[in-house]
């Protein structure tokens, strides 16, 4: 029986073992997923957990009940990816051997590679990319009443692009809702231009910081940060002090595609023009954040890509070749306070504009505004992932490439 070997049982790897494990059962197929653990963790509450909005132990559930009873699963490290002879070797010795081979190890937050950060981690420093940098910086966040906050990007591509400009703007409504605001300076500090990386979603953004008073200083590309004294220092020479810094790492692949030899200097792997293929090796496919490709890291974007890619693998397994293309679509919730979100869509060719979505005229959501009726979608995102889109399932008038339907083109007017 041949095999289809997933590392990684998060978002990626638990949707396409879903979509997969029936038509590769049929053609007599198996398929095993490899993960370090069982814990599945759902990343989008991190954000909200320093808010007191979600806990820790609301976000988990075990990776192996959300996989197909037909699918083997081992929770164990993977020391090396062996593509010549087509083995994963296994902690302890083991090896694995695979036919077709399906990346989903992700990208991980590296706070290692900044200067000076880790001297002050978990002290004046914290992330929420992590269960425990959430929980801790849900505790620092209760006490602090005054001084300078500042929101810090180390560097692009990160996961999740629009998750540190929600936590500007949550911080705003936090210490509102606390009487301090007055008290505390909020800083964005970012690698790029603004609140985005396309100019009409920058501009609407970008208004939004200011009229909820949350400075910007725009490419800031990081140094090294001295928590002693309390300063982000630019290569450009400028500084910015703090009492507390968010930070979001470098984001990096995982050490297992470094030690095998398949990654670029991020650890992310090489793919063709396809996006999902290995440039080395055909047998080897990759999705979501383990990708070396231009596309946004993000869940929707792994949602999108599992049925593009499911259509190639099982061309690729009938010996036939698949004629579709993915486009990089993507959509985002920025949570903006006091019961409001903003919803985004674009791909890797359009930008976010104004509109309505997912249908035209009728919404519900609507993009590039705030919105109570966004803001509630995004809190029952979080039924949809456990019970829909991880199973596989195509969600209703959402298809995976993007459509202009409901969307109004302003971009001549910037």
């Amino acid at each position: 029986m041949k095999n289809l070997v997933i590392l990684g049982a998060g978002t990626g790897g638990t949707i396409m073992a879903n979509r997969l494990a029936g038509p590769l059962k049929n053609r007599g197929w198996k398929i095993t997923v490899i993960d370090r653990d069982d814990n599945h963790y759902y990343q989008p509450g991190f954000l909200l957990v320093p808010f007191g909005i979600y806990h820790p132990e609301d976000l988990v559930r075990r990776r192996s009940s959300l996989l197909p009873g037909s699918v083997d699963f081992l929770a164990t490290e993977v020391e090396e990816i062996k593509p010549d002879s087509k083995k994963i070797k296994l902690a302890g010795g083991q090896e694995i051997n695979y036919d077709l081979l399906l990346i989903a190890t992700g990208t991980h937050p590296r706070p290692e590679e900044t200067p000076g950060m880790l001297d002050g981690w978990r002290q004046n420093i914290f992330d929420y990319y992590s269960i425990d940098g959430a929980a801790a910086l849900a505790e620092k966040l209760k006490e602090f009443r005054e001084g300078t906050l500042v929101v810090h990007i180390s560097e692009m591509p990160i996961k999740c692009n629009v998750s540190p400009l929600e936590f500007a703007f949550l911080a705003d409504w936090y210490f509102r809702k606390k009487g301090v605001r007055d008290n505390i300076r909020l800083v964005y500090v970012t690698p790029i231009s603004g609140a985005f990386t396309r100019p009409v979603a920058t501009r609407y953004l970008g208004d939004l910081q200011a009229k909820k008073k949350i400075e910007v200083e725009s490419f800031f590309l990081t140094e090294k940060i001295d928590p002693a004294t309390g300063k982000v220092v630019c290569y450009d020479g400028r500084e910015v002090s703090f009492n507390l810094l968010v930070t979001v790492p470098t984001n990096m692949g995982s050490e297992v595609i470094k030690r095998s030899g398949l990654g670029d200097e991020m650890n992310y792997v090489p793919v063709d023009k396809s996006g999902f293929r290995s440039e080395k090796y055909a047998d080897i496919f990759v999705i979501g954040d383990a990708a070396g490709n231009d596309w946004t890291k993000a869940g929707s974007v792994v949602h999108y890509e599992s049925e593009i890619l499911e259509k190639i693998i099982l061309a690729e397994i009938d010996g036939k070749k698949a004629e579709v293309k993915f486009d990089g679509h993507a959509n985002c919730f920025i949570e903006t306070g006091f019961g409001r979100a903003v919803v985004i869509d674009y791909n890797h060719e359009i930008e976010p504009l104004p509109g309505k979505y997912p249908l035209p005229v009728v919404g519900p959501m609507s993009l590039l505004k705030e919105t109570r009726i966004n803001h509630w979608s995004k809190l029952a995102f979080e039924w949809v992932y456990w019970h829909w889109l991880l199973k596989g399932r195509e969600i209703p008038f959402v298809p995976a490439l993007m459509s202009m339907k409901g969307k109004k083109d302003v971009r001549r007017q910037i």
